[in-house]
């Protein structure tokens, strides 16, 4: 349930709204803006008795059901786009975001190089994991907080923000000592512990789709970090697993367009995994852009055939600047194309 209050509504009219929804055994979650306070009531049961209670109250505008199962990143909580800002950027906003870098951090030397070309490019982020998750326990599994260090270390000297992975609910403090944006991969979209635990770490988190998932399990997952206190969660289409062996995964690039018709949180699309192949990341990053992403997360690395995972998806820091170079034009017209929508809007 949503309830708008009116207009210019005093603190007190508001506290008397949330006394009455905590009445009925829900819970309360407020969108203050400058002018007017929207509230979203979550919880079990009928909703009756107290939507027509609060509708009953002077200062309340109105109060509408939420159909939806994930009540607060739904377009029906909050018509407009959220922004999330990291690291001075804006996600979701009216720039299209660039994050850039190698699977994993593998020595000082290469994450370096790598952040220093890629903030050339473009580039507003510095991805790399130190925390790996692999299919084999015998493959590389990363450098961990010496992994973190050398990802602080790029960003000092760049400026750049730093995206990477947490693994574990354990591990969510010291990785949010270090990341800007804490990626929570395909095969952990539903660890619900760890989900709720990222709604109490007071950093925007990115969630991957799940290898099988649907739509609307990610978005329930999404629901788990708000609902416990992180409203800053970006939704990230990574391929899902289907019958095809042409490419890694099967990119759903229908899911970009999709999320942003139900859901107001910023959308990344992720072609490195998605395909798996090198040569086709470039044009799925244009397709991307056309469909309307808020950003891109592409890997790239100064030698990808010495990777130590994933190199044959990354793009070398050449091919890296070539493609920011080549998606000029498309995105002057995802500029446009937002103008367009802030207008209608």
């Amino acid at each position: 349930m949503i309830i708008s209050m009116k207009l210019h509504a005093t603190r007190a009219e508001i506290d008397a709204v949330f006394e009455r929804i905590r009445d009925f055994g829900y819970k309360v979650h407020s969108i203050e803006g400058e002018e007017r306070v929207v509230i979203g009531v979550v919880g079990v049961g009928d909703v009756t008795p107290c939507l027509e209670s609060l509708e009953a109250m002077p200062q309340v505008e109105k109060a509408v059901r939420i159909s939806a199962p994930y009540k607060f990143v739904s377009r029906e909580f909050r018509p407009g786009k959220s922004v999330i800002r990291a690291n001075g950027t804006d996600i979701g906003g009216d720039e299209l975001v660039m994050m850039a870098g190698p699977c994993s951090v593998e020595s000082e030397k290469q994450i370096l190089e790598t952040a220093h070309s890629v903030a050339r490019s473009g580039a507003k982020f510095l991805r790399g994991g130190a925390f790996k998750p692999r299919t084999s326990p015998y493959d590389f599994q990363g450098l961990e907080e010496e992994g973190l260090k050398l990802l602080r270390k790029a960003k000092q000297e760049t400026g750049l923000g730093i995206i990477t992975e947490v693994m574990s609910d354990r591990d969510v403090p010291l990785v949010a000592e270090y990341a800007d944006i804490l990626q929570i991969g395909a095969r952990n979209m539903q660890n619900f512990a760890l989900l709720k635990t990222l709604g109490k770490a007071g950093k925007p988190v990115m969630l991957k789709r799940g290898l099988s998932s649907t739509i609307k399990e990610l978005l329930m997952s999404a629901e788990y970090v708000v609902a416990h206190g992180n409203p800053h969660v970006i939704l990230c289409e990574r391929g899902i697993r289907t019958f095809e062996t042409a490419t890694r995964n099967t990119c759903d690039i229908a899911a970009i367009a999709v999320l942003n018709e139900l859901s107001h949180l910023p959308v990344i699309l992720d072609p490195s995994h998605a395909t798996g192949k090198r040569s086709l990341v470039p044009p799925l990053c244009r397709a991307g852009v056309a469909i309307g992403a808020d950003g891109l997360i592409v890997e790239c690395h100064p030698s990808p055939e010495k990777a130590m995972s994933d190199g044959v998806q990354s793009l070398s820091l050449q091919q890296f600047a070539n493609m920011m170079n080549e998606l000029q034009p498309y995105i002057a017209l995802w500029k446009a194309a937002r103008v367009s929508e802030a207008v209608v809007a």
